[in-house]
Formats: C-alpha cells, sequence, structure tokens
C-alpha cells in the first residue's frame, strides 16, 4: 500500500524542517531522481509501489547516473540540483527524503534497497547498520 502523497510531504517537512511545503517537494523530487538512477529490477519497482504516485513515477524515470554514486557524492550531486544548496543542507536534505522512503518502504524492503547501493547510504537512510563486528558506536 503506498503511502499517501499528503502524509510523506508532511514527514519530509517536519524532518527536513523546511518552512514549506513546496521545499519538502523539491527535496524529494531532487533525491529521488537521483535515487532511481541507482535502483534495478524489482527493488526499484517495489519502492515506487510504496511511494505516492508523483514520487514513484520520478523514481521510475531517474536522471541517469554514469556510475553508482558513493554516498557523499550522492550528497554532493543532490546538492548540485538544488539551487541554493550547500553540501550540509543537502545531507539534511538526503537523510530527510530517505528516511520516510524507508519508513514508507519497510525494514525489509529498504534492506534489499540497500544492498543495491554502495557502502555508506545506510546512514543517510536513516538506518546505521553495524556490519563491522569490530565497529563501536
Amino acid at each position: 500500500m503506498a503511502m499517501h502523497w499528503d502524509v510523506f510531504l508532511d514527514r519530509v517537512q517536519e524532518r527536513g524542517e523546511y518552512p514549506s511545503r513546496a521545499e519538502a517537494d523539491r527535496a524529494a523530487r531532487t533525491v529521488l531522481a537521483l535515487l532511481g538512477a541507482h535502483l534495478v529490477g524489482e527493488v526499484r519497482a517495489e519502492l515506487a509501489a510504496r511511494l505516492p504516485e508523483t514520487f514513484a513515477l520520478i523514481l521510475l524515470n531517474p536522471l541517469q547516473a554514469a556510475e553508482p554514486l558513493s554516498a557523499e557524492r550522492f550528497v554532493r550531486a543532490t546538492a548540485a540540483w538544488i539551487e541554493g544548496a550547500t553540501e550540509r543542507t543537502a545531507a539534511w536534505d538526503v537523510g530527510a527524503v530517505l528516511s520516510v522512503a524507508a519508513d514508507a518502504a519497510g525494514e525489509e524492503l529498504t534492506r534489499q534497497v540497500l544492498l543495491q547501493l554502495p557502502p555508506g547510504y545506510d546512514l543517510l537512510f536513516g538506518r546505521p547498520q553495524d556490519t563491522d563486528p569490530g565497529h563501536s558506536p
């Protein structure tokens, strides 16, 4: 069941602390367009099915990425697409949008999405994976 557009944007606006829904919408469109270029097949289709239709279409017709971007470069690319953004504000944008997308997707699908992405995206989705046994928080 797809998350409703209003609910999705309200959550993005709340997490990103945007003064307007228009800013939340712009961040969501940019981030999901970039994310869509990194996902393939069933996983992309499944995620799209759980997003509001407007954002599902953006995910399914993404901006083309020549190569999978590292989490850091994904944030930089987002900054380049959002007028007036800095890497710091873009990291905020990405985190707000992807954490809401993860909520819409649910844990299992989010895990499958993360498997298709380079390391480091778990933090952007607000789902830090403690995969390294020697790693302490």
